[in-house]
Formats: structure tokens, sequence, C-alpha cells
């Protein structure tokens, strides 16, 4: 499978089909390349053959993901899908969901984005004001949600809804997924610092959800969440976000380096091992059965801190940050780099309760 991967990104990169980026799981949207891998068989392939997986582990599927991220690889389109989306919907939909749509996340027909985060709650995700009220048939959606990366491009949206107000805020939560062209769904863009549009604002008004999109058990909607953060702050993608910028400042410093900067590159090296390999633990325990929440909340911290060193390293080193080069990029990108998957705070939180109950 890593030579698959390298055979098909080094064809497209000669035939200049794509430019290796930093952040490409986010920022490099290319549905073709994504449905050249689904022709390989290389999405989903941790999921059952049934659904047109391969059942292979995660170990297969972080091979897979390293080299992609190693390439700067336009694999924006299928990323969520393939990384969370899928999993959850294998834990906790029913084999009619999971039926519906498995299928189309392997072939890179359905594009998914998530409804998580809101308006004005920070990084607080438990502070959800969607709500999804009981009708006829299944729910009806109000509210909004922010930094949806590719709503405007998404056949389905992950929904994170408030079912029940009476109890606590991380009580009456549930998941749904949902079809973005259902009416009263209203994209609007978010232009970041850049000048791009990835991001998006999503407003639901009552938006009709049937009663098969529940996912998992109304009101179980935190701990099922909490779960797929796992799968979301768990890869090789919160270490190797800016691995095209270290390759960059590895050329230059072959062709001007004294060796003034060899010892600060090999600490990042041994980080970067250190990093890969909490990257396999992860996937052991994932082929376990378990979900490595505490384990994945240590890798997201320590993989965000290892990403803005990248960058440091790569300015010190002598790149430019001319508009559009290498640095630059890594630059307008970072500032998300200790918010998305969980700000830095809350990922030590997880970790210091875990250890606090040791």
């Amino acid at each position: 499978m890593r030579r698959q991967v390298r055979e098909l990104t080094s064809s497209w990169l000669s035939a200049g089909r794509y430019v290796p980026r930093s952040d490409c799981w986010l920022r490099s949207f290319d549905l073709e390349f994504s449905r050249e891998l689904a022709a390989r068989g290389l999405i989903g392939i941790t999921w059952p053959v049934e659904f047109g997986g391969r059942g292979l582990d995660a170990r297969s599927r972080l091979v897979v993901t390293e080299e992609l991220l190693r390439a700067g690889a336009p694999v924006a389109a299928h990323w969520i899908s393939d990384r969370q989306i899928g999993p959850a919907i294998l834990r906790h939909g029913s084999h009619e969901l999971q039926k519906e749509l498995l299928p189309g996340i392997i072939s890179a027909e359905y594009i998914f984005c998530l409804g998580m985060s809101e308006p004005e709650a920070g990084s607080d995700l438990a502070a959800v004001r969607t709500t999804a009220k009981r009708v006829d048939g299944g729910w009806s959606v109000t509210g909004r949600k922010v930094w949806t990366s590719n709503a405007h491009r998404a056949t389905h949206a992950y929904l994170l809804a408030r079912t029940d107000s009476t109890g606590r805020k991380h009580e009456g939560l549930s998941e749904f997924i949902v079809d973005m062209a259902t009416p009263g769904i209203e994209v609007s863009p978010i232009t970041d610092m850049s000048g791009e549009h990835h991001f998006n604002e999503v407003s639901f008004t009552d938006v009709f959800i049937p009663e098969n999109r529940l996912l998992g058990t109304e009101g179980n909607g935190w701990r099922q969440v909490i779960e797929q953060l796992s799968f979301e702050r768990g890869g090789p993608e919160r270490v190797l976000s800016t691995y095209p910028l270290l390759v960059e400042a590895l050329d230059h410093l072959r062709r001007t380096s004294d060796g003034s900067h060899d010892v600060e590159l090999g600490a990042l090296v041994a980080r970067l091992a250190t990093l890969r390999r909490q990257c396999w633990e992860i996937a052991d325990a994932l082929d376990a059965g378990r979900a490595p929440v505490v384990e994945a909340a240590s890798l997201k911290y320590l993989g965000t801190e290892f990403e803005n060193d990248v960058i440091e390293f790569a300015r010190r080193v002598g790149l430019t940050t001319a508009r559009n080069d290498p640095l630059a990029e890594a630059l307008l990108a970072a500032p998300g780099f200790t918010i998305r998957g969980g700000a830095s705070d809350v990922l030590l939180s997880i970790v210091t309760k875990s250890e606090t109950r040791q």
C-alpha cells in the first residue's frame, strides 16, 4: 500500500496535477484525486468487506495516511469521512445506515462536513444550542454551526444537536447524519486570512431529519462524540501537517548549510520519530477495539507543538515568506493548529484528569 500511494502521488506530481501543501488534509480539495484513491481500494480500508472495505487493520490505514501527508496530497475531499465519520457509523449506526452510507464514502461519492462547533461557544464543545425537536417521522433541527470545513462542497453533514435541555450541558446531546440538500440549510463562506475559502458557517432552520438518521442512541451524543474525537485527534495529520515545509527546509539546508542547524534538525527528527510511534500505538488501540481518548489528546497536543516548531525551524534556516511559498502558507495555516480538534488547554485537561484518576 505504501508503494501504491507513492506511485499515485509521484505520477500526479510529475504531471503537475497538484502542488504539495502544508495542511493538505484540510486545504487541498480534489475530488478526482480522492476517487483515484477509491478506485485503488485506499479509502475505508479498515471497514468490513460487506460495505466495500478491505477489512484491514488500523496500522494499514496509518501507512496510507502517512504517505499521503508526506506527499502533501490533495486529500481534503474524503479525509473527514474516512477518518472519523465512517468509524462512527460503524460503531453506532444502524445496519441500515451502514449499508446506505459506507459504500458512498468508500467510493468518494459522499463528502462529509462536521457540524460540531458553534458561534460564541469557543472551545466548549458541550455548549450546543442547536436543537433537534421530535416531529412526525423524525426531527426538526434549528441552530448554527461554524468553522465547518468544506460544507459548501459536502453531500452530508455530521451534526451534534441538543435533544433534551433539562439536564446538564453534557447531557441530552444526540448525533445525526444530515443530507446537505435538505431544505432549510444555508451555507455562508468564511474566508481565512490567506483569502482561501474552506471554512463556513452553516445555518439550520426547521431542517427535517428522518428518524433513521439518528446516529446511535438519543441523548448519548456526548459519549459518542468523545469517542469520535479520538479518531480525529489520534492520526498522523496531527504530526505531519507541516511535513512538506520540513522537506523544503531540508532541501534548502542541503544547498546552503554550514552545519549550524544540525542539532536543532536532529531534535526535530527525534521528536518526529516519537510522535510516529505514538500514532502506531493509537492504531494498535483502535485494532483492539478501544477508543484511545487520552492517547489521542496527548498526541494532538504534542503534535501541534511539533508542527509549529517546524515552521520556526524553516524560518530560522532562511526560507522566505513571499506570498504563496511553503513557509508563508504554513504560517497562515498555523493559527488553527492549536484550536481545531480541541484547544491545547482542553487537551491538557483530558490528560491531567486521566493522570489524577490513576
